[in-house]
């Protein structure tokens, strides 16, 4: 963690400085290994080292060498983003021998449960296990040949082929886990007690059970990003652009086979606890469908009333509503009086829903927009118009309810040529299914922005979108620096579509759109319930 961040900080940094130097500068002198023949080797044992290891340059091996007197700059970038994947690996496999060795193994543990129990804890992680310590066997024997890494993507990629499909079946599984997890808790106290003594103990540093349970999760997206890292930054038409393209190829299979396993149970499981919930005073609507999920729900005020003084100090002016937005219906509810179940009133697919801003009108219409169903469950037209909580929540709610309505910044898949940029400075986990999960030095186009501290956007490397906080990002003000980002974005989406047939990417080139608006929020894999490296 700690050298992931310094790695992310330094993209950062590098990404400020390139806002205030010209094109030319930092491009360094001279050609990579020019007049280095044979670099000195290095004995990392990233298995068995104990102490956390620095950036590339930082090593002293690699100081010693001369070679960053001699690497143009663009080389000394690709060594670390190389290297970053190497180390991540072998701190993940740390963690990974934790959870084998301090709880998998453990007899007080073991004694506790039921070999049925194991097997829905544990799954099949130890042969997701083995496949970690082969790739990194063989990571670490190409860290040996020499300081000067040629290249890490075509171990990456051949790993995926023959090893990494393990991942699949302990990801898919994962909805059982933590279900089970919590069953075996209620019901088993001698788990409870055994599990409680074991998070205590020093060697997992005040983690949970549960985030070393998530661990290939968030492990199979993690190397995607740090291939499309590498991929950024390779030099077009090289044998190592080559390997990072067919790389993340089978790494983009992978994390979504991962990804419609998770999203297929958890999202079935979401709607049948929803379904239970719902009381209908009007026409049923069947709930539970394969193509369904939840978008977005929460409390809203319907303002009710002629538009007078003395009713708008009614008390009877506001009646709260519960909304659940689906990718593909609408439901209108209210609590009932036991607060538990939701009374539905209104039904309305997605596609008949309108919705129209109101200007502020001082502090009672502030935050109230209208909402149009074209058609409900009974063919009718029906008209809310409703009140959030803040200017923020207002637009959320209209760009969910109708996600083709016009932002105030357009989209880089649209003809607008320069688009406004802002960087991650502080990794940011959703907190609601409109939300989305940021990290460092990740790159967004920005589409909205409210005046209460939101901004809408749209991620650079997967076409991802959703509302985070202004705080956790900074806005990318050279126009060069954003062209630059626009095309290292172009080189990824050209990877995702197919390498082989790829063409050179001219300055100027706009990054076609990689998802469309209609899932903005498909419960991504990177969700805060589901944990985030």
């Amino acid at each position: 963690q700690e050298y992931r961040d310094t790695s992310k900080q330094q993209e950062i940094e590098q990404r400020r400085q390139r806002e205030n130097l010209s094109p030319e500068v930092g491009s360094g002198t001279g050609a990579a290994g020019s007049s280095v023949a044979y670099p000195p080797t290095i004995q990392l044992q990233l298995r068995n080292n104990a102490r956390s290891l620095s950036l590339w340059q930082n090593l002293e091996a690699v100081q010693n060498s001369g070679l960053l007197m001699q690497l143009p700059q663009k080389e000394v970038i690709m060594q670390e983003a190389m290297f970053e994947l190497v180390t991540s690996e072998a701190s993940y496999y740390k963690s990974l021998e934790i959870l084998e060795t301090h709880f998998l193994r453990n007899p007080i543990l073991f004694n506790t449960l039921s070999q049925s129990d194991m097997h829905f804890l544990f799954s099949n992680i130890e042969d997701v296990m083995k496949a970690s310590e082969r790739f990194l066997m063989d990571l670490e024997h190409r860290m040996e040949e020499s300081i000067l890494i040629s290249d890490v993507c075509d171990i990456v990629y051949n790993h995926a082929v023959e090893h990494f499909s393990v991942f699949i079946l302990y990801v898919t599984n994962q909805v059982y886990q933590e279900k089970n997890y919590r069953r075996i808790l209620r019901e088993k106290p001698a788990f409870r007690e055994a599990m409680a003594l074991l998070e205590k103990h020093p060697c997992v540093r005040g983690l949970s059970f549960t985030s070393f349970l998530i661990l290939p999760f968030q492990r199979i997206t993690r190397l995607k990003l740090l291939v499309q890292n590498i991929l950024k930054k390779a030099e077009e038409n090289s044998e190592r652009e080559a390997n990072a393209i067919k790389a993340h190829q089978r790494l983009e299979q992978i994390v979504k086979e991962c990804n419609e396993g998770v999203r297929k149970m958890s999202r079935t499981e979401e709607l049948i606890n929803i379904e239970k919930k719902l009381e209908f005073k009007c026409k049923s609507v069947p709930i539970i469908s394969h193509s369904r999920w939840l978008l977005k729900k929460g409390e809203v005020q319907q303002m009710s009333g002629p538009n007078s003084t003395r009713t708008m100090r009614s008390r009877k002016l506001y009646q709260p509503l519960y909304l659940f937005l689906f990718n593909n219906l609408l439901l209108v509810t209210k609590r009932s009086s036991s607060g538990d179940k939701f009374q539905v009133l209104n039904s309305c697919t997605r596609a008949m829903l309108r919705t129209d801003d109101l200007e502020d009108q001082g502090q009672v219409l502030a935050n109230v927009f209208n909402l149009r169903l074209l058609e409900n469950q009974e063919d009718r037209e029906v008209r809310y118009m409703l009140k959030t909580t803040s200017m923020s929540d207002k637009l959320r709610w209209m760009y969910a309810l109708t996600p083709n309505r016009r932002t105030r910044f357009m989209s880089t898949s649209t003809h607008q040529t320069d688009s406004p940029q802002v960087q991650c400075i502080q990794s940011y986990s959703s907190q609601e299914p409109d939300e989305l999960s940021i990290e460092m030095a990740d790159v967004l186009n920005l589409l909205e922005r409210t005046d209460d501290g939101w901004m809408l956007g749209e991620r650079l490397h997967d076409g991802e979108r959703g509302w985070f906080p202004s705080r956790v990002v900074e806005e990318i003000q050279s126009k060069e620096v954003r062209a630059q980002n626009l095309r290292e974005a172009f080189r990824i989406q050209q990877a995702q579509e197919g390498g082989s047939s790829r063409i050179g990417i001219r300055p100027g080139r706009r990054t076609p759109k990689t998802s469309s608006v209609s899932s903005a929020w498909p419960g991504q894999m990177d969700n805060s319930s589901k944990g985030k490296q």
